[in-house]
């Protein structure tokens, strides 16, 4: 089974590689090593804004890192040509938008977390850092990167 028959059977689709925001390339490889920029939360309907214990509760938040994780792949998948080359991922770094007394960062960044390890099995398994911030570009929820080794 593909990557992308594995993720139609899970209900997601990918989406398009979105165009880097700023003056930086959107995925570098370096070695054995593919690093996906920081992927903004956003759907078919546009970004995904607001801040985490205000605007969005953890659901919410932890679907708009599915969409971060999706966008990942989309990268990767530009990056590689297909999925066949990832030996595993290695870590993402999170980012949440969150008010000052918001605690569940893990829990939202689970929504990327999630989808990899279901869609990757033991390759999906990876290191990770899912930390607040006070802002994120252009005001969305959740922002995530990506460290990835391949053959």
């Amino acid at each position: 089974m593909t990557i992308e028959q594995r993720l139609a059977d899970l209900g997601y689709s990918l989406p398009a590689a979105p165009s880097p925001a700023a003056n930086y390339v959107p995925f570098v490889i370096s070695g054995n090593l593919l690093y996906i920029s920081g992927q903004i939360s956003q759907n078919a309907q546009g970004l995904i804004i607001g801040k985490v214990g205000a605007d969005l509760d953890v659901a919410a938040a932890a679907k708009a890192a599915e969409t971060c994780a999706l966008s990942i792949l989309a990268q990767t998948k530009i990056a590689l040509g297909d999925f066949g080359r990832i030996k595993r991922f290695v870590k993402l770094t999170g980012f949440v938008n969150s008010t000052p007394d918001f605690h569940d960062q893990p829990e939202v960044i689970n929504g990327a977390s999630n989808l990899i390890a279901e869609v990757f099995g033991d390759a999906g398994q990876h290191s990770r850092a899912a930390v607040s911030a006070n802002a994120l570009p252009r005001g969305v929820a959740v922002e995530i990167d990506a460290i990835i080794e391949i053959s």
